[in-house]
């Protein structure tokens, strides 16, 4: 199985962010407010995914209400706090997660967090095939939510299983392992089961994941972006992936 994933185009991205703070940075010394939102308008394509892709999660868990809030609503009160803040931004490389930072201290004023699922990460190692199979079963027809968040798995980012298994078991060195999984377990079910582990991850875990593996940030500029200390990233990041692992070796092996 191929363990080498391309995350090129998304970097280059990065890259192209970075490459606009210079114009940006001049235009709001000259107060030129039209030439500057025209160019952050152009560095918005991921940071306005990532915005409505926590808009799902939030209303998947009942946590916002459907309907009353949009991905542009955030977005265009980004325009203005990135205008007010410019400053905070010290150099090129700092863009990007600044967007991300800025974004998510908008959507933390309106999603209040759940609590960590205890049943669910303490019983883990205990559950069986059949109640791992009724629990998915759950999930696919409790709710509209749910069906979005399979519609989002089935991506670009998320078209083969070595794609999300290779996150999954990213320090794991036995290739044997992964490969028997990849054969074993049909792109849908992975898509499904990863959903549905992922729909039970507290949101918190669920965006330092998600940071890491869809939009390849470092754990230096998660921990920007979440404002948590390096080591709070990593332990995170660690539990998630620990998570999903033990859920896969469980039920499927």
């Amino acid at each position: 199985m191929n363990t080498v994933i391309d995350f090129e185009s998304k970097k280059e991205f990065n890259v192209f962010v970075a490459s606009t703070f210079s114009d940006l940075k001049q235009y709001k010394e000259t107060n030129n407010k039209k030439d500057f939102n025209e160019l952050l308008l152009k560095t918005f394509s991921q940071v306005k995914r990532y915005t409505t892709k926590r808009l799902s999660d939030a209303i998947a868990k009942d946590i916002l209400p459907t309907g009353k809030y949009k991905p542009d609503d955030f977005i265009d009160q980004l325009f203005i706090e990135v205008y007010d803040h410019f400053d905070w931004v010290k150099n090129s490389k700092d863009l990007h997660p600044f967007l991300f930072r800025k974004v998510d201290e908008l959507l933390e004023d309106k999603i209040a967090y759940e609590e960590f699922d205890d049943y669910f990460f303490s019983n883990i190692d205990d559950f069986t095939k059949p109640e791992w199979d009724e629990m998915e079963e759950n999930f696919s027809t409790d709710g509209d939510g749910d069906f979005v968040m399979l519609e989002e798995l089935d991506d670009i980012s998320y078209n083969k299983n070595d794609y999300l298994l290779n996150h999954v078991f990213i320090e794991d060195k036995s290739e044997e392992l992964i490969t028997q999984l990849d054969k074993s377990i049909s792109e849908e079910n992975v898509m499904k089961h990863v959903a549905m582990v992922f729909h039970n991850l507290p949101v918190s875990m669920q965006k330092v994941y998600e940071l890491a593996t869809d939009f390849q940030f470092s754990l230096e500029e998660i921990a920007i972006i979440r404002k948590q200390s390096l080591d709070e990233v990593s332990e995170i990041l660690e539990k998630a992936r620990q998570v999903l692992k033990t859920s896969l070796l469980n039920r499927f092996l």
